[in-house]
């Protein structure tokens, strides 16, 4: 379930980035050939109009492939013979250098739309955390669920304290590891008594059973409000967390398709509005991403725009593309690096 979750989140992000440089490369009308989801080798495609619609076996990436972007492209080159040459006007190389970059940060940008809508969506359709002292979820196997508590159990005790929100639950229930509590519950109409011994986090040291708050639901407005409060502030915290990486402030931790897989599991066990909202997170991570100026991301190809409107010229496309190509090769490396670590921490 963890690899099926993944591989649904990871095509739904990858699906809005392209489809961001698709919309608008036809709408400055630029031909594209080919919209592909995936990477390697080709499962199946469709042919509509002038382009070629393609599933690729590998569910690490896509492109839009927009005649006259590769300088030096000719007719009949490539997997569909139907490229127009660079010199057609509608070539992605015969645009204004405004036009260009708007399809370019296209990409990116809908990948920060996308997280407002997946914010949305888990506010509307799952809710808001709620301070009330009701249990909302009892996970699996946990000590909550050992002791028999159950979802909307409302908790008015522990150890004869009297219990008015979750926030004082849970304060008790952090400073309490490996000790016995007895937490008096209200079901319906009937008052129950349970032990519970909270199980000490490894890295945390905090005591946990197991529980989650119960969910109030918002409505649309409500909830798009928040949608662009919470992006415009995972997207701070995260270029923070990126500049303190950088300068060595805290120690770099990133994970590839392994490392996701693994969050995934993690969070699917939260059920679907934390998956939500990992899967938001994750889109405003592959926007944020694809900003930077790295050669082969969206970000440098901006950088190279850029430097064309002010020289007035662009630069020889043989550097351009061997800079794309050089970068290509680094990420390429970076992932599988990064691949090995997240290997070596499962086992561990």
């Amino acid at each position: 379930m963890s690899i099926l979750w993944s591989i649904i989140i990871i095509g739904i992000l990858i699906l809005v980035h392209e489809f961001g440089h698709f919309v608008t490369a036809k709408k400055n009308d630029v031909q594209v050939d080919e919209f592909s989801l995936g990477m390697g080798p080709k499962l199946f495609d469709i042919e509509k109009g002038d382009t070629v619609y393609t599933l690729r076996i590998l569910p690490i990436g896509g492109y839009v492939r927009m005649a006259g972007m590769d300088e030096g492209e000719k007719d009949g080159e490539g997997e569909k013979e139907s490229f127009v040459s660079g010199d057609d006007p509608r070539g992605f190389n015969k645009k204004t250098v405004l036009q260009r970059m708007s399809i370019i940060f296209a990409g990116p940008l809908m990948n920060f739309v996308a997280a407002i809508v997946f914010f949305i969506i888990a506010y509307m359709g799952v809710g808001t955390p709620s301070n009330e002292n009701v249990v909302g979820q009892v996970l699996p196997d946990q000590p909550a669920a050992l002791a028999g508590l159950e979802t909307g159990d409302r908790v008015t005790a522990i150890n004869g304290q009297a219990i008015g929100t979750w926030e004082e639950m849970v304060k008790i229930i952090h400073q309490s590891p490996d000790q016995e509590l007895t937490m008096t519950v209200n079901r319906g109409e009937e008052i129950k008594i349970f032990r519970v011994v909270p199980e000490r986090d490894p890295e945390s040291e905090i005591g946990l059973i197991g529980v989650t708050t119960s969910m109030e639901k918002k409505g649309f407005l409500e909830a798009a409000s928040l949608g662009v409060t919470q992006t415009y502030e995972f997207t701070k915290l995260l270029i923070m967390s990126i500049v303190q990486m950088i300068t060595g402030v805290i120690k770099p931790d990133l994970a590839g398709p392994v490392g996701i897989v693994s969050m995934v599991g993690e969070v699917s066990r939260l059920g679907i509005g934390s998956i939500l909202t990992f899967a938001g997170i994750l889109s405003i991570n592959l926007g944020l991403i694809n900003l930077f100026p790295i050669p082969a991301l969206d970000g440098s190809r901006l950088v190279f725009l850029a430097l064309e409107g002010l020289r007035g010229r662009p630069l020889a496309p043989e550097k351009e593309n061997f800079i794309h190509l050089i970068g290509f090769v680094l990420l390429m490396g970076l992932m599988l690096m990064v691949t090995y670590q997240d290997i070596l921490r499962l086992f561990q």
